[in-house]
């Protein structure tokens, strides 16, 4: 069984998370901002890293997923179902 892992998203938040920056409010949040916030909680990312999460090009850690729901404040069950 031959897979092509290019071709299938390495996370499964990356569009949930896009999508909760977009939809902030009273303002949305820059993939910038979202590195300070989770920085808050001892996680460190670049910009770039967020975007590769974000189109599902880079993996999440436990650890980190943990942290970018709490910069979001969503839970994790939401940043991971898409609901509660």
């Amino acid at each position: 069984m031959n897979r092509d892992y290019h071709s299938h998203p390495r996370n499964i938040v990356g569009k949930r998370i896009r999508e909760l920056r977009k939809t902030a409010k009273p303002r949305s949040i820059s993939q910038e901002d979202l590195c300070g916030r989770v920085a808050v909680y001892g996680v460190t990312f670049t910009r770039d890293q967020i975007a590769k999460i974000e189109t599902g090009k880079r993996r999440v850690f436990d650890f980190e997923a943990v942290a970018i729901a709490k910069a979001l404040k969503v839970s994790l069950q939401y940043l991971v179902s898409g609901h509660e």
